[in-house]
């Protein structure tokens, strides 16, 4: 009864929770650029003084050519211009990430630590669907741009 009272006291608070799939240009291999999708989760932190968001964030490419990246990533999300979480977003990202190579030579794999910062703007396309374009940069990989579309829960 209890689980039940505090399950429904939690679904009260519209779009608290958002989940996005999405489209990824990045550079996260040595040899050319590499295409892949990001599913992510974020979850609305109830801090008074700013907006924040926490989640998850799994990021997979492959460069057409030899490599394969999955990255897994938690994140925290802060919307700068305090007009709820939509708008103008900046996020850190930190996690691993696993590389799959086929190669002739034998060099070192790159570091398996995922460290970036993104930054991006969500667009509300109603009061569920939003669509977010951003730019990453960070390590191991050198630079991302994407593209999500997500729904509000």
């Amino acid at each position: 009864m209890i689980l039940a009272v505090c399950l429904y006291a939690f679904t009260q608070d519209e779009n608290k929770m958002a989940v996005s799939l999405g489209a990824e240009l990045n550079m996260n291999t040595r040899e050319m650029f590499a295409g892949g999708f990001v599913l992510s989760f974020d979850y609305n932190l109830p801090v008074s003084a700013a907006p924040f968001a926490a989640g998850l964030a799994v990021t997979s490419s492959l460069n057409f050519k030899n490599t394969a990246v999955v990255e897994f990533a938690a994140l925290l999300r802060w919307y700068f211009r305090n007009t709820g979480h939509d708008g103008w977003f900046a996020q850190a990202d930190a996690g691993f990430c696993l590389i799959s190579e086929k190669r002739k030579k034998k060099l070192p794999l790159p570091s398996p630590v995922l460290a970036g910062i993104r930054t991006g703007y969500r667009l509300p396309l109603s009061s569920s669907f939003y669509m977010e374009p951003y730019a990453r940069i960070g390590y191991s990989f050198f630079i991302g741009v994407g593209v999500t579309g997500g729904l509000r829960f």
